[in-house]
């Protein structure tokens, strides 16, 4: 049925028509004559028929509640509620949550608000206070009426502490590290264990005291040594998967961190023996004899240039070295390996030194810019040059005159192309030298998931002023990870690779538009962009109906 015009004796008439069969052929059956077209359009008499019929259409029902009353109309975006909802479900999240809060009385859906904190980090993060005003464009299920206090008290009991700081402990026992437990119990079987583990630190400012006890100024990785911050490790089994967070005061040392958090990873995880990958940040000698004396196996970055051992008996050994190639994602990689010992016996430090050559040429070529921006610079004065580090290495006093000038350093030029392409490892486990180049490498997949943690979920800086809402805030970003990686191996079955920030944008295109009319709830669902619709199947997250209509609650 539809509306037609025909002209006849220059008048342009509208008609009702409608298609009839008749004798096997097509005709049109005229069911009424609206009139002339200008008079329909002047009375406004075919407004209203539309208007009418239009009653009846979920399509005509929105368009006119644009028109008339977008208050009827409700918009929300679930892309990221569905998704990471889900997978927040079958890690166990929720349920451990709930579980360790079944004896207090919050007054308020505690585990939401963890939910909705880390659904935050994972899209844009910032504040609590921020977080309750995006929360609002979003759809989560059990999140509606949270207020901001209530974030701040969810908050301070993720990192509320269960017992005083043990003697020689790093940090106190907290709710966190609870969840922590009870997360890796529940993906644990007959084949996970934590023979392999890798373990990274950075820093974290603050914006403020930063609590009572881990806001400290010391060596900041933000650039910020104007900020308080706190010291952040994270430790990450073989498949790349988040195990635990450790949180220090910012003034602790990387060489005080490892031995500590080893042995709290066998208290909490029964770690028995494993290999722990560090780099070279966490080496001492004291760090090496421990480990040793504990049993456990270590791969370790050593220190090429502040290590004399490394840099004037283990690079100057003569023993040639074994070309072996890597395979990458974006192609092979070219190395030269061997294996150096420090004197004899089964208990003799054991050095890997690998040179890639690739790297080599990169760091010849860096180097020899700075040399030509340095060059220039010198012809314009020297007082200026010594405040920038990458300059000031190559510099040395032409006299030694109080008021010499600076040039460039020419056996200073020679020392640093020992170490192009250079990298030396210290283990004292039996696998091969290959072997252990490899998952020292792997070591950043940690990196990685740091740069995650400060680049994408933007955890720094940090707002709150006690140390329990500041390990809570954080522990909101490793949960973000947990989420993250889960979704990466899913993609990774189906041979998907999504980038991480389209995606995100991808998701927060899918909405919902609820119109509420005549006591009905229509609800129309946006087309899937991107990548949306294969990562939900991947997923294995269903995606709603276009349209949907219920009653109205």
């Amino acid at each position: 049925m539809f509306v037609r015009e025909k002209t006849i004796k220059g008048y342009t008439y509208l008609y009702l028509v409608e298609n009839v069969r008749e004798g096997g052929r097509t005709k049109q059956h005229i069911i009424r004559n609206l009139g002339r077209k200008d008079a329909v359009l002047a009375a406004g008499d075919l407004d209203r028929l539309i208007a009418s019929i239009g009653r009846f259409s979920e399509r005509a029902m929105v368009l006119s509640a644009l028109d008339n009353n977008p208050t009827d109309l409700d918009a929300r975006r679930i892309g990221g509620p569905l998704l990471f909802g889900r997978l927040w479900e079958r890690l166990g999240i929720a349920e451990v949550l709930e579980d360790l809060l079944q004896d207090r009385q919050f007054g308020f859906a505690v585990e939401r608000a963890v939910f909705v904190a880390t659904l935050h980090q994972l899209f844009v993060s910032g504040s609590d206070r921020s977080c309750l005003d995006w929360m609002q464009s979003y759809q989560i299920d059990g999140a509606q009426g949270l207020a901001l206090h209530q974030f701040y008290r969810a908050m301070a009991w993720l990192g509320e502490e269960l017992e005083e700081k043990a003697q020689g402990a790093l940090a106190p026992r907290c709710v966190k590290d609870e969840i922590e437990e009870r997360l890796f119990a529940r993906r644990r079987d007959l084949f996970t264990d934590l023979s392999l583990v890798f373990m990274d630190t950075t820093s974290l400012s603050f914006y403020g005291v930063g609590g009572e006890t881990l806001g400290k100024r010391g060596y900041s990785k933000d650039y910020r040594p104007d900020l308080a911050q706190m010291i952040l490790a994270l430790v990450v089994d073989a498949q790349g998967c988040p195990i635990c967070t450790e949180m220090v005061p910012g003034n602790t040392a990387d060489v005080t961190v490892l031995l500590p958090i080893v042995e709290r990873l066998r208290s909490r995880f029964g770690v028995t023996r494993a290999c722990v990958v560090a780099d070279r940040g966490m080496i001492s000698k004291e760090t090496i004899a421990a480990l040793e004396a504990q049993g456990m196996e270590y791969i370790l970055g050593a220190r090429e240039r502040s290590d004399s051992m490394v840099r004037d008996i283990v690079l100057n050994d003569a023993a040639p070295m074994v070309p072996l190639a890597l395979d990458r994602q974006a192609g092979e990689t070219q190395l030269l390996i061997k294996e150096v010992r420090i004197g004899k016996g089964s208990d003799a430090p054991r050095y890997i030194v690998t040179l890639n050559e690739k790297e080599a040429k990169k760091d010849k070529a860096d180097r020899q810019a700075i040399i030509d921006a340095l060059q220039v610079q010198l012809k314009k004065g020297d007082k200026a040059l010594v405040g920038n580090s990458a300059y000031r290495r190559y510099l040395r006093k032409s006299g030694k005159d109080k008021g010499a000038s600076f040039e460039v350093d020419v056996g200073k030029l020679a020392d640093e192309a020992r170490f192009d392409g250079i990298s030396v490892i210290r283990t004292n486990t039996k696998i091969t030298p290959l072997q252990a180049v490899i998952r020292y490498r792997d070591l950043l997949q940690v990196e990685n998931l740091f740069y995650k943690a400060k680049a994408t979920y933007d955890t720094r800086p940090v707002f709150h002023q006690s140390d329990a809402a500041i390990r809570g805030h954080v522990f909101c970003s490793f949960m973000a990870l947990l989420l993250s990686h889960e979704l990466s191996r899913l993609c990774a079955a189906r041979d998907l690779k999504p980038e991480w920030q389209p995606l995100l944008n991808d998701l927060d295109r899918l909405q919902k538009v609820t119109l509420h009319k005549d006591g009905k709830d229509i609800t129309i669902r946006t087309p899937t962009a991107g990548m949306v619709g294969a990562v939900f199947q991947a997923a294995g997250v269903a995606l709603p109906a276009n349209i949907h209509e219920n009653p109205t609650a």
